[in-house]
């Protein structure tokens, strides 16, 4: 909604470039994900947990810097990160869980469906809620 009033657009740059992160940590958590299931016999809950947790500090890097251009203070924000990161998460690993139990989906395949759902969270609550700009920067 470019021109409105209030300057809020739903998506803009910073979502292409969220979007090339996210291709980044998939490729990276999904890897890590397979990995630890079929060389380590890791469950999906735990797979997914490591494959999450190592795209995590790669992600506030990249977000931080590249994606929101966050020039705020770094803890506040790293705290919202993480507590977005935990609801985002929460989210995928119920739909993972979900598709696996409850429709027999297979779980390279369900583990792969999780990420639709996080990534259109984590994006939303990262720009209007971790990275927003303070309101007395102009």
């Amino acid at each position: 909604m470019k021109g409105s009033p209030s300057g809020f657009r739903l998506f803009d740059a910073s979502f292409i470039r969220f979007l090339i992160v996210g291709v980044a940590n998939t490729m990276t958590g999904l890897l890590v994900i397979y990995a630890a299931k079929w060389f380590f016999g890791a469950n999906d809950v735990l797979a997914n947990v490591i494959g999450y947790g190592l795209g995590l500090i790669q992600s506030f890097i990249l977000n931080s810097t590249w994606t929101f251009k966050h020039r705020g203070k770094v803890l506040p924000a790293l705290a919202k990160f993480l507590l977005t990161f935990l609801c985002a998460y929460a989210l995928n690993l119920a739909t993972v869980m979900a598709a696996i139990h409850l429709f027999s989906v297979n779980s390279y395949v369900a583990q792969a469906m999780g990420i639709l759902p996080y990534t259109l969270f984590f994006y939303l609550a990262s720009r209007y809620f971790v990275f927003m700009p303070d309101k007395g920067a102009a």
